[in-house]
């Protein structure tokens, strides 16, 4: 199961409802797609015309190290996001290397009625902006 439609389509409508650009943040982070997730999540941003290969990385692939560990295409969405949260990105705005972050955080929206009728496991996606409050 990919994430990569929801995160795809909720940065999308972010930066349409916002008027912005990927340029204008310091970094685009997402919580869990993978090294496979990021490709298709590539590939549906660039058919809107969007690029954000310059200014994305993925707390999945930030966590763990793919040659090393016996992690296939990741693993929870939502743990890697708090994690690198929590740690990396906050650190970053402390020394002042970030200002301006998207923060997007992946994951199922699971319903044991849904599952047990069969029912497809729709992918979600919530978007933050993180910036540094300007005055000091």
């Amino acid at each position: 199961m990919t994430f990569s439609p929801a995160a795809a389509d909720t940065l999308i409508n972010y930066l349409k409802d916002t008027n912005t650009q990927p340029a204008d943040y310091d970094i685009i982070f997402t919580g869990d797609l993978g090294y496979i997730g990021t490709e298709i999540f590539y590939e549906l941003l660039e058919r809107e015309k969007v690029d954000i290969r310059c200014k994305h990385s993925d707390c999945g692939i930030l966590m763990y190290d793919r040659d090393g560990q016996d992690v296939h295409s990741g693993g929870s969405g939502c743990g890697c996001s708090a994690s690198i949260l929590a740690s990396f990105v906050m650190h970053r705005f402390e020394s002042g290397d970030f200002n301006n972050v998207l923060f997007m955080s992946t994951g199922a929206l699971m319903s044991p009625t849904s599952s047990m009728q069969g029912e497809s496991i729709p992918g979600i996606a919530h978007l933050v902006n993180i910036r540094n409050n300007p005055q000091k």
